[in-house]
């Protein structure tokens, strides 16, 4: 099946952040290369590398906009993944730039859900997309609601507001 078409445009020429042109969507990205370790014998990335790369977009969104994910730990908050999904459309090989696009879309009492888009950081095509959803627990593993820092990212994000 051919994934929906991904056409992000910057919000500004300074700016972390995308409109997705297709859909209005706004969204976070972030820069990374692929390393050599990150490749398998047929020489493109590993499958299981690219949850990594979904970590690296969700930190540094998180960052941006004020709230890293060490100050919500110190908090005392956890955010373990109990769903996600990845849909690959095109291989990445060593040294390839990527661009990685990440943005909160789902916010339950006790889960949030990211969503991302993995491009290719020069020809532009779509490598993949895929989703996490993670639970809230507190310092003792119980599951609780979602953290004030966590939802002030989330509100941050959707009014487009960075600290």
């Amino acid at each position: 099946m051919r994934p929906k078409p991904f056409n992000p445009e910057l919000e500004s020429p300074e700016s972390e952040y995308v409109v997705d042109l297709e859909t209005g969507e706004r969204w976070h990205r972030s820069f990374n290369r692929t390393l050599y370790a990150d490749t398998d014998r047929s020489s493109v990335v590993y499958h299981s590398n690219y949850l990594r790369y979904f970590e690296m977009g969700r930190a540094a969104l998180m960052r941006e906009v004020g709230f890293p994910y060490r100050e919500v730990e110190e908090s005392g908050f956890v955010y373990p993944i109990v769903d996600l999904a990845i849909a690959f459309h095109s291989p990445l090989f060593y040294d390839d730039p990527m661009w990685i696009h990440t943005r909160p879309v789902e916010l339950e009492r006790v889960k949030v859900t990211f969503n991302y888009t993995i491009t290719h950081g020069e020809t532009g095509a779509l490598v993949c997309t895929g989703h996490t959803r993670h639970c809230a627990l507190n310092r003792s593993g119980k599951v609780t609601a979602v953290d004030p820092h966590t939802l002030e990212m989330w509100n941050s994000f959707q009014q487009g507001i960075t600290r």
